[in-house]
């Protein structure tokens, strides 16, 4: 299973790279969201964790984006911010604040590639 994980920030990506691929994932980072867009076109991965703030896109806009292409596709909303009474992330299929304890970003992750 491969996953992208955006973020702009480099210590997030290097955590999340290194704590799932010890799961075993196959992991994709990208640090913007053109980057991101580049890579899910290339990488056609089976879940992204989103970032929200970007430094050239909102990451709510990266998620229609991305949703207007592959509708199916889980998303996993990840931020340091509050937003879920923002009505735009609920298009994802989950949501977590960050967190160096990755616990709740994995179970999110074996929750929704059970489905499958």
């Amino acid at each position: 299973m491969k996953i992208l994980i955006v973020d702009d920030d480099r210590n997030i990506l290097r955590l999340y790279k290194e704590e799932l691929e010890d799961e075993g994932y196959i992991v994709v980072t990208a640090s913007s969201g053109q980057e991101a867009m580049e890579k899910f076109e290339k990488e056609d991965p089976d879940l992204i964790t989103l970032d929200i703030l970007l430094p050239d896109i909102d990451g709510i806009k990266l998620l229609r984006q991305i949703k207007e292409k592959k509708p199916r596709l889980p998303i996993i909303m990840s931020t340091a911010y509050d937003y879920r009474d923002d009505f735009a992330v609920w298009a994802s299929e989950a949501y977590i604040v960050k967190s160096a304890d990755l616990t709740e970003l994995k179970a999110a992750i074996k929750k929704l590639t059970e489905k499958d």
